[in-house]
């Protein structure tokens, strides 16, 4: 798969990296690049060899100021069409859909598009100092996105962003568990992401998979039947060839030889 500049995407020992690459923009989200990341969790999901994914930019003071604007306007104007009619996923629902665990490495502030791909993730580490916000009320926008927030922000929280569009201090998002680490800089943010990277990677595949669909089901469900599609989902991992492997690893003392089935 090819791709341009403006989105990196990189495949090493079963950790997916993929940068957005566009810091003159401060990682804008354009249109092209919306709809080659929507390419990039195709080949994730797709390819076997891919255990985990970081998402990260270009250093540049801002992980994502999410949509384009001056793109959308041109298009706008030439057009007439808004620019969500020019994305294969304005919503970015693949992302959500992916089934690999992403973990959102976040070297700079954050807003809008931004806030949705942080969302998205599984696993966040962010920078100290920085801030997040949704800030598509002070741009006539919207974001029906930001509803999976009300099982991972307070309400009132959330309230605040969606109302005010407002960037608040990363900090309170630590504060509430939304961010699982700070670190003082970017390089430390992608260093503590492939830490964690690692430990999923070298866990065995069919029962991260099955964790992250859960979490996700029951965030929907709820709990009783959140418990049920759990059970569901967990069954491939109790008859795999893997659910023999770690105790008999365990028993031998030795590393497990994950086979994913």
């Amino acid at each position: 798969m090819k791709w341009n500049d403006e989105l990196i995407y990189q495949l090493e020992e079963g950790v997916a990296t993929i940068k957005l690459n566009r810091p003159e923009r401060k990682n804008a989200l354009s249109t092209s690049l919306v709809n080659k990341l929507a390419d990039a969790w195709q080949e994730v999901d797709t390819n076997d060899a891919v255990k985990v994914v970081v998402l990260t930019s270009a250093d540049c003071g801002v992980f994502c100021a999410g949509m384009d604007l001056k793109e959308a306007a041109e298009i706008k104007k030439q057009t007439g069409e808004d620019v969500l009619s020019k994305l294969k996923d304005p919503f970015h629902q693949r992302m959500r859909d992916c089934k690999k665990p992403i973990i959102a490495a976040m070297t700079g502030h954050l807003m809008a598009g931004g806030m949705l791909l942080s969302l998205n993730s599984d696993l966040r580490v962010g920078l100290t100092g920085t801030r997040v916000g949704i800030t598509e009320a002070k741009m006539g926008r919207g974001s029906p996105w930001a509803v999976p927030l009300l099982g991972m922000l307070p309400q009132p929280l959330i309230m605040e962003l969606v109302l005010t569009g407002e960037q608040l201090p990363i900090q309170r998002f630590y504060d509430v568990g939304f961010v699982n680490y700070l670190e003082e800089t970017p390089d430390q943010v992608r260093e503590q992401a492939y830490r964690l990277a690692g430990i999923i990677r070298d866990n065995a595949p069919l029962s991260v998979v099955a964790a992250k669909a859960s979490i996700l089901s029951a965030m929907s469900l709820g709990c009783n039947d959140g418990i049920k599609e759990a059970q569901r989902l967990h069954e491939v991992v109790y008859a795999s060839e893997d659910g023999i492997e770690g105790p008999l690893s365990f028993a031998e003392k030795r590393k497990p030889k994950w086979k994913g089935r």
